[in-house]
């Protein structure tokens, strides 16, 4: 006799024992059972504090992978440069090791976004937030990824936060912490990915400006123009993010 599937409560329970374990990737399997039970049974839609357990599972899984990727790119420009190609091809194959790993994990969250979570949201907020994921993660794959597979993603991101932003401009509050990390990362993906540091700029500036006292970000505008975009692009984010509350919807 098989063992019972264990109920909605008990994995979500788990989800939350893996998260003050700091075991993520248990984390994530708890809550991605949590999304498909709720997605299978008539197109039930995730509670708010599932999506967020989801959110923060696969955030850390995947935040680990790219600072390890980071780290490794990093030393591997470094062994380049000093012309050991013996230690950079050994970097260059740990390399792909966790470039495979980041697109697991992308992929997964991606199936799951466009199988389940996208197609069960119900409520314009809850559409942001997945559509907004799902812009996330293939900005992540955009992140580490070549000629036109990076291409692929990045047009993937842009169509996924264009989609994400429509919505949230017809129907959330300027100040909704879900519309604001869409606008933040939204800029971030402008600045790394697509090296637009005006449009991201931009972007940043609208942030802290609907949601902050203006003046300190009016300063920054001044600086802008003095030093150029790329060189306050950093400032803006960083201050948005001082005084943000709800980090864990950024980046």
């Amino acid at each position: 006799m098989s063992p019972a599937e264990p109920t909605r409560e008990e994995s979500v329970y788990k989800a939350k024992l893996a998260e003050q374990a700091e075991r993520y990737d248990e984390m994530v399997e708890y809550m991605e059972r949590v999304a498909r039970a709720a997605g299978s049974g008539g197109g039930k839609e995730l509670s708010v504090e599932d999506r967020n357990l989801l959110s923060v599972a696969y955030k850390n899984v995947i935040g680990a992978r790219r600072a390890s990727w980071r780290i490794i790119s990093s030393i591997e420009q470094k062994e380049e440069g000093r012309g050991n190609e013996a230690h950079a091809a050994t970097i260059r194959s740990y390399r792909a090791k966790i470039e495979a790993e980041l697109g697991r994990i992308c992929d997964g969250i991606l199936a799951l976004l466009d199988s389940h979570l996208v197609p069960s949201a119900g409520g314009a907020e809850s559409k942001v937030f997945y559509l907004k994921m799902k812009g996330d993660y293939h900005r992540y794959l955009a992140e580490f990824k070549s000629g036109a597979e990076r291409k692929e993603a990045a047009e993937s991101t842009m169509n996924a936060y264009k989609a994400a932003q429509d919505i949230a401009l017809a129907d959330l509050a300027p100040t909704n912490p879900i519309r604001l990390g869409l606008a933040l990362n939204f800029s971030v993906f402008y600045y790394e990915i697509l090296n637009s540091p005006d449009r991201a700029c931009n972007l940043a500036k609208q942030v802290c400006l609907s949601y902050f006292n203006p003046l300190p970000f009016l300063l920054l505008i001044s600086l802008q123009q003095v030093m150029g975009a790329s060189c306050t692009f950093s400032a803006h984010f960083s201050l948005c993010l001082m005084h943000f509350p709800y980090k864990a919807f950024i980046q």
